[in-house]
């Protein structure tokens, strides 16, 4: 009989295609897409305090990530936001998007991050972790070795603008766009020119992308992160 062998980095990469192969959503879950802006969550339509996986985004569990999705729709500072915590899980969602990224190509997303995990490292498999983050995807067929996705991140050591490819699947790559623990604690908004930033990682022009995924993640560190997300939105490049 042939022994078949399945290494860690192919199951996760077989799963994580599970979580792109599977954001088929009926039609009313997609978000509308205005002409100069394309919501993708306010959170204002979520019953406050609810927890647990929002209305609309589905749940994705990663291999060994004992996903608790410890998630809590909030209020703070006069802002709705999804408040994310994290203790030695990896907790992810997604939701499907309707955008036109020649029209609305850049990203605009608010978080307040109040924990980074304890000796995460992105360059290596063992301690990938990261704290509350953005993740927009371009679902392609075979998802499994052709899907992409660009994950936005607090990193607690590698400088801001690194670009990282992901250590335990070939379809993710991190940019980082914040970085130490300085201003932690404080509301702050972020912009990406997604079709630029595409173009930079892959070499060509970005399709429009087919979901929104948000993720925190503290499994291989084991240790713990908390902060809260705002309004998600694409906008144009005005």
């Amino acid at each position: 009989m042939t022994r078949v062998t399945i290494t860690r980095r192919a199951l996760f990469s077989t799963l994580l295609a599970g979580l792109v192969a599977g954001l088929r959503f009926p039609p009313g879950d997609a978000a509308g897409a205005p002409a100069q802006a394309s919501p993708v969550e306010t959170w204002t339509a979520q019953a406050l305090n609810s927890h647990g996986v929002p209305r609309g985004w589905r749940p994705y569990e990663t291999p060994g990530g004992h996903a608790a999705y410890d998630f809590t729709v909030i209020e703070d500072a006069g802002r709705r936001a999804l408040h994310l915590r994290s203790h030695e899980d990896h907790s992810t969602i997604a939701r499907r998007v309707s955008v036109d990224l020649a029209a609305t190509p850049i990203l605009e997303w608010s978080w307040k991050l109040l924990q980074l995990p304890e000796r995460a490292d992105l360059r290596r498999w063992e301690t990938s972790d990261a704290a509350p983050h953005v993740f927009v995807v371009w679902r392609r067929r075979p998802e499994l070795i052709r899907s992409r996705l660009i994950g936005y991140v607090w990193d607690p050591t590698l400088p801001v603008g690194t670009v990282q490819k992901s250590q335990k699947t070939g379809t993710v790559t991190f940019i980082v766009v914040r970085s130490t623990t300085e201003r932690l604690g404080q509301w702050l908004t972020e912009r990406r020119n997604v079709a630029a930033d595409f173009r930079s990682v892959y070499g060509e022009d970005a399709e429009s992308p087919s979901a929104i995924a948000l993720s925190i993640d503290t499994n291989d560190t084991r240790s713990k992160s908390e902060g809260s997300i705002g309004e998600i939105v694409f906008r144009s490049n005005n």
